[in-house]
């Protein structure tokens, strides 16, 4: 079940992008998130880690319905690991716990 706080990757097209993060809304005009683009997963994992660095927090974003091909739950799938569960590795705290410092 799609709930608000789930960790999603959502997938659009025109053009092709897969954003992932912490899914806040679904309504029938879109859907609203704080995410990244799966593409840049590994920068951000990055600079969230850096204790040195500027805080980074995930932007907000809303893509309309006609955008969206597919939202799927960040399962881990067997012994491969969830994109949350390489953040949670890497950072030391769930992505909930991290963007809960920004609010």
């Amino acid at each position: 079940m799609l709930k608000p706080h789930s960790v999603v990757v959502v997938s659009l097209h025109t053009p092709k992008e897969r954003i992932w993060g912490e899914l806040l809304e679904t309504n029938s005009a879109g859907i609203t998130l704080r995410g990244v683009d799966v593409d840049s997963f590994d920068i951000f994992v990055r600079q969230a880690r850096d204790p040195e660095g500027e805080s980074v927090v995930l932007p907000t974003l809303f893509f309309p319905m006609a955008r969206l091909e597919r939202i799927a739950l960040d399962e881990r799938r067997g012994s491969v690991p969830s994109l949350a569960d390489l953040f949670e590795q890497k950072v030391g705290c769930t992505l909930g716990a991290y963007l809960a410092r920004f609010e």
